[in-house]
C-alpha cells in the first residue's frame, strides 16, 4: 500500500532536473508491469557462484551498489533482540514496545517521551558505527572501483566506513537530519547536536570510546525536558525526522544532486560491463532498487546482476544466465570474497 501511494506521489511531481530517483522508478514499474512471476535463484555450487561474484568485482568497468536493509542487518544494526533490549529496556516495560521500527510509530502519551525515544532510536542507529566490519569490508573492496551506491537506508554507516559521498544517494532520507512539519519549509537539519544533548538530559554516559551507555545504577530517564523538544531555527514550527514516510519528505537540495549524480553515473555507464550489485534488499520496495536493476541488465548485454542476501537471493528467470544469486550472511560472503582477493596478490 505504502509502495503504490507512493509512487503516485512521485510521479504527480514536476522536477526540473534530471532526477536518477524517478528514473529508477519508472524503470522499475515497467518490470513490475511485464512480470511473469517466474524467479530463479541462480546456478552454480556456492562456491562457484563467489569465485563469479569475486571475478566480477575484479573485472567489471564500473559497479552500481543497490542496499537495502540487509547489509545493515548483516553489520549488526538488528532492530529488536539484545540490541533493542539492552537500549529500550525502560520503553519495553512500560509500553509493551517490540522493537525499534514499531516504537515509531507509537502513539506515545507526550512530545517529552516521543523525543526521548527518537533520540535514542536516532544515536544507536545513525551516530554509532556497526558492529561488524561489513561495511568496510565493500568499501575496501570497491574504494579503486568505478562505483557508485543507491540505497533505502538511512543509517549513514556507507561514509563511517569511508565511501565518498559524492558517490552515495539516500534515496528515502537520512536519520541525521530532521525537517520542518511546515510544508513551505523545503530544507533539513543536521540533528547531531541536538541528539546529544537529548542522550544526556536522559541520563547517558559516554563510555571510554565516546559511546553513550547506560550508567552503572542503570537509572535513565523516559523523557527529555520539554525546552529541548526540537523546533524549526526558521519559524518555530515542530520538526520531524526526515524520512520519507509519505509525501511531505523533503527532498533537499542534497537530495536533488545525488539523485542528478546517480542519473549521469547510468548515462555514463549505459553500454559499458557494470555489475548491478545488490545486497540485503528485499521485497518491500522492490520498485526503487531490485526491478530496475533488472530492467538495467535486460537492457545492457555486457551487464551482470549479483543478488547476496539472506534467504532473499534470486532473479528473473529471464537473467539467469547473466545473474549471481548469493543466499547467505552478507558479511561472511564479503569476507570470502576479500580473502580470496587477498590470496591472489
Amino acid at each position: 500500500m505504502f509502495l503504490k501511494r507512493e509512487i503516485k506521489n512521485i510521479m504527480k511531481k514536476s522536477y526540473s532536473r534530471r532526477n536518477g530517483y524517478l528514473e529508477t522508478l519508472q524503470k522499475g514499474l515497467v518490470v513490475l508491469g511485464t512480470f511473469e512471476n517466474k524467479f530463479s535463484l541462480g546456478k552454480g555450487s556456492r562456491e562457484e557462484r563467489i569465485e563469479l561474484l569475486k571475478n566480477e568485482i575484479q573485472n567489471a568497468d564500473a559497479i552500481l551498489v543497490g542496499a537495502g536493509s540487509g547489509l545493515s542487518t548483516s553489520a549488526g544494526f538488528t532492530y529488536s533482540g539484545e540490541r533493542f533490549e539492552k537500549y529500550f529496556f525502560d520503553f519495553i516495560k512500560e509500553y509493551g514496545i517490540i522493537d525499534m521500527y514499531s516504537g515509531g510509530f507509537y502513539p506515545f502519551p507526550n512530545d517529552e517521551i516521543r523525543w526521548a525515544w527518537w533520540a535514542r532510536n536516532i544515536y544507536f542507529n545513525r551516530y554509532v558505527k556497526a558492529s561488524k566490519p561489513v561495511y568496510d569490508e565493500l568499501f575496501l573492496l570497491l574504494k579503486d572501483k568505478d562505483y557508485f551506491v543507491i540505497t533505502t537506508n538511512v543509517d549513514h554507516q556507507f561514509q563511517k566506513a569511508g565511501f565518498d559521498k559524492k558517490k552515495l544517494f539516500y534515496t528515502q532520507g537520512d536519520f541525521g537530519l530532521f525537517q520542518s512539519v511546515n510544508p513551505q519549509i523545503q530544507k533539513t537539519y543536521n540533528n547531531e547536536e541536538w541528539v546529544m544533548k537529548a542522550m544526556e538530559a536522559q541520563g547517558f554516559v559516554k563510555d571510554k570510546n565516546g559511546v553513550f551507555s547506560i550508567p552503572e545504577g542503570g537509572e535513565i530517564l523516559m523523557r527529555i525536558p520539554a525546552e529541548l523538544i526540537p523546533k524549526c531555527p526558521d519559524d518555530g514550527s515542530d520538526m520531524t525526522n526526515n524520512l520519507r514516510i509519505d509525501s511531505s519528505f523533503v527532498e533537499d537540495e542534497g537530495w536533488y544532486t545525488a539523485a542528478e549524480k546517480y542519473s549521469e553515473f547510468l548515462e555514463n555507464h549505459k553500454n559499458m560491463h557494470v555489475l548491478f550489485l545488490e545486497l540485503g534488499v528485499g521485497a518491500n520496495t522492490p520498485v526503487i532498487i531490485k526491478y530496475p536493476f533488472w530492467y538495467m541488465v535486460m537492457e545492457n548485454k555486457k551487464a551482470v546482476y549479483a543478488c547476496v542476501n539472506y534467504h532473499e537471493a534470486f532473479c528473473s528467470n529471464k537473467l539467469e544466465e547473466r545473474s549471481i544469486c548469493i543466499d547467505g550472511d552478507i558479511g561472511e560472503v564479503l569476507g570470502e570474497i576479500y580473502k580470496k582477493i587477498e590470496e591472489d596478490i
